[in-house]
């Protein structure tokens, strides 16, 4: 009869069989009985069965976070967060690093950062009360360098008082400034016109105002400023030729007052303008006491009251004056 090869298990096969079944089959080649043997644990009390690779759940270990982080070969800043548990944007943020920003092995990175909510805004605040302003006119204030040093237009202070800028304003009148702020510090300076420092442009407002008051036109102020500049460069000078002083060099020995009346400035100015209220009366002959002094030529009317000696030189000071009387008056 030809025997047949014993199956052969293939080479470093190993057979493992369960411990329940081992014992089993020990008891049986002894011959004890069954009555005798450990009962089998219940099947219940065994392991479960290893579940398949595939379906291991991955369990997170729950691990204090560093404060820094070596980079590595291959490390991103995307995995860093991951593996730490923390917001990109806000690791970028705690390394100064923008979204294209590389990262180089060997770095050090911040990791003690925390993802937190950003605070709600305070409640706004109320508006402030609109605060009333008002403001007392002094000698040789003008609306608008009151409006300039109240930050608003001259044509606002005007609307706020019914003026108009053929309006006087004297001094002790209280106007109404339309501003929700108070006034500047007092250290603020007045407003300086071009080409005049404060001297000159303290002179060239007290002739607009006087002007204002008197009721001469915008032509005749400029007129006044002009001659002002030409005779004593805007300044109430003590010395000038022969014997003439003041802003428009007027002289005593041709019946403009006395040195002291001359030198007083308000009535220096009132002088040149003459008319009606003319403080000389009829000894001498301002502005408004020429006849068609408003059809003459700028030149023209500025020598018919001072009688100069080079009388074209008052032209060259028509466009400036416009411009002074703008900005200061």
């Amino acid at each position: 009869m030809r025997r047949l090869p014993s199956p052969t298990l293939p080479a470093r096969a190993t057979v493992i069989w369960p411990a329940a079944v081992v014992g089993t089959i020990a008891l049986a080649l002894t011959g004890e009985g069954t009555a005798h043997a450990a009962p089998p644990a219940p099947l219940a009390a065994l392991p479960p069965a290893p579940a398949p690779l595939g379906q291991i759940p991955v369990l997170a270990v729950a691990t204090s976070t560093p404060a820094t982080h070596t980079v590595e070969p291959g490390d991103t800043v995307w995995d860093i967060a991951q593996r730490y548990g923390l917001d990109v944007a806000a690791l970028q943020a705690a390394n100064g690093l923008a979204a294209d920003s590389v990262i180089r092995p060997g770095q050090v990175l911040a990791l003690g950062v925390a993802v937190s909510q950003p605070a709600a805004p305070p409640p706004a605040a109320p508006a402030p009360e609109p605060v009333q302003v008002t403001y007392e006119v002094t000698a040789g204030d003008t609306v608008s360098a009151i409006a300039s040093a109240h930050g608003v237009s001259t044509d606002a202070v005007l609307s706020a008082n019914g003026l108009t800028r053929d309006s006087i304003i004297y001094p002790g009148e209280v106007l109404q400034i339309p501003s929700a702020t108070a006034p500047g510090p007092a250290s603020v300076g007045p407003v300086l016109a071009p080409g005049l420092d404060a001297e000159q442009s303290e002179n060239a407002r007290l002739i607009i105002r006087i002007g204002r008051e008197l009721g001469v036109s915008d032509r005749g102020i400029l007129i006044a400023l002009g001659t002002a500049m030409q005779e004593s460069w805007l300044r109430n000078l003590d010395w000038g030729d022969r014997d003439s002083l003041g802003l428009f060099q007027q002289r005593p020995s041709t019946g403009w007052g006395t040195p002291e009346q001359i030198l007083d400035r308000e009535r220096s100015i009132r002088v040149f303008y003459g008319g009606p209220a003319d403080p000389n009366g009829s000894d001498t002959r301002g502005l408004l006491d020429i006849p068609g002094w408003e059809g003459l030529p700028y030149a023209d009317a500025a020598q018919a009251v001072q009688i100069s000696a080079y009388p074209d030189r008052y032209a060259q000071w028509e466009q400036p004056a416009t411009t002074w009387l703008a900005v200061l008056g």
